[in-house]
């Protein structure tokens, strides 16, 4: 790729403990930015790939210290993770979501946690695969009444209105269809968020440029929405209160400060409407395109499902055998991982392996990447669920595969996200054939999740 030198072309590492990793010459800046804002992906890829397990990055005002090696991640997502904050992108994603789950930090993150954690176990979770069955049923539907006349849809679309009204009705025992602008306006917060980390920097809100008018706008749409989700389950209290709207607003009632209580409820739940909806939704686009792509792959499922399913809908009972679905799933997962980079700040300067990272730095984990690592996947860039097989992954760097990260801060929705995209892929395959529009480019678009860059159209054909 141009402006990355080949292997040949690295200088000499100075042989000293405690260097600086290697990476493009400070001179590259303006290169490096330039490519940044094209394709991360490609970027990200291509450093690995010339400079090895640990890169140094300068774009701009900053230094980027890109570490890409499983014992690497394990470092600084688990062994010292206290030494490691939230970091780019993620700062500027606060100006949005506000001191939620995915961005706050200490004693207020730990609070938060434990006020949520309970909504996640185990045992509230098996309840909702049949809430699950149900929506997936409402989606297979839809799809069907646009098959006549082998009309297009959009299945970014149609995947991420199947997983708002799963999250609305499973984590807020609310009704999220009313909400037509919702994914608009998480589109426009994703947007500016990855602007300003590309840039480096945090664009005053006071200018007046198109991108800050569509933030603005959808920042107050979303605080509209939150408040009216809060007086709605004020006004109608749910019968067991274990949901997640419900703890909030009685965690919002325990606040000293009522301004203080409210803001930060509508930080969680902002927080959790973008994440706990649109990762679920990214992963099964993919799934969808990569079986399009692999028929012989999606036989195998749509038999599993046949076999296991018949023609009635899952239940929790179910996912255990639906064994290859899952390994599929996983597969996606490597392959587009939802969060495609773990962003942190050192607290403190650290060494990662044997290499100086100052107090302060940029670290970057970028998931996407390290599931591509060739001493640790076959064939990396291969669609093959069979790499889940249990014979297969006996063995495996357990942080060669972080698709809901690791550590502490590991994702706390990981089982309702499994269980959602595991049933709705098998009851999707199950009835019918999902197409791409033939010739149209299908693209990874790195924002805060991995998602599928312009939509995926297809078209839909009933299983005969």
């Amino acid at each position: 790729m141009s402006g990355v030198p080949s292997h040949d072309a690295v200088p000499a590492v100075d042989a000293r403990p405690r260097r600086l990793p290697p990476g493009p010459s400070r001179a590259m800046t303006a290169q490096l930015l330039s490519r940044m804002a094209r394709d991360r992906l490609a970027v990200m890829s291509s450093v690995a790939a010339a400079y090895g397990d640990a890169v140094r990055l300068p774009l701009g005002p900053k230094t980027l210290f890109f570490f890409n090696h499983p014992d690497h991640a394990k470092h600084v997502l688990t062994d010292n993770h206290a030494n490691y904050h939230k970091g780019i992108g993620l700062v500027h994603a606060r100006r949005a979501l506000g001191d939620g789950l995915l961005t706050s930090e200490g004693e207020l993150w730990r609070s938060q946690r434990k006020t949520i954690q309970p909504v996640f176990q185990a045992k509230r979770i098996a309840r909702q695969a049949g809430v699950i069955a149900e929506e997936a049923a409402k989606l297979v539907a839809r799809l069907r009444a646009r098959e006549a006349g082998g009309v297009l849809v959009d299945v970014r679309e149609a995947m991420t209105g199947l997983t708002l009204g799963v999250l609305g009705r499973t984590l807020l025992d609310a009704d999220l269809d009313a909400f037509d602008s919702i994914g608009e306006s998480f589109e426009a917060v994703q947007n500016q968020a990855i602007f300003e980390m590309m840039s480096l920097s945090t664009v005053p809100a006071w200018l007046p440029l198109a991108r800050q008018r569509r933030f603005r706008r959808a920042r107050a749409d979303l605080d509209h929405i939150v408040a009216h989700l809060a007086a709605e389950r004020a006004a109608h209290p749910s019968e067991d209160g274990d949901d997640v709207l419900s703890r909030l607003i009685e965690s919002t009632r325990r606040e000293k400060d009522p301004a203080t209580g409210r803001r930060r409820m509508r930080d969680e739940l902002v927080t959790l409407l973008l994440a706990g909806h649109e990762t679920t939704a990214s992963t099964l686009s993919w799934a969808f395109h990569l079986l399009d792509e692999h028929p012989l792959v999606q036989e195998r499922v749509r038999e599993e499902a046949v076999e296991v399913l018949g023609d009635r809908s899952p239940t929790m009972e179910d996912l255990h055998r639906l064994r290859y679905t899952t390994m599929v799933i996983e597969e996606v997962m490597r392959l587009y991982p939802p969060v495609w980079i773990l962003p942190r700040a050192a607290r403190e300067s650290d060494e990662i392996g044997g290499f100086r990272v100052p107090a302060g730095a940029d670290v970057l984990i970028c998931p996407y990447t390290l599931h591509r690592h060739p001493a640790f996947w076959d064939a990396p860039d291969r669609f093959d669920p069979e790499r889940f097989a249990p014979d297969r992954a006996a063995g495996r760097h357990r942080y060669a595969y972080v698709p809901f990260g690791a550590g502490p801060r590991f994702c706390i929705g990981n089982s309702l996200g499994m269980l959602e995209a595991t049933v709705v892929l098998a009851t999707v395959v199950r009835e019918l054939r999902l197409t791409k529009a033939p010739g149209y480019p299908v693209r990874p678009e790195p924002m805060l999740t991995l998602r599928v860059r312009g939509g995926l159209p297809m078209t839909v054909h009933s299983i005969v």
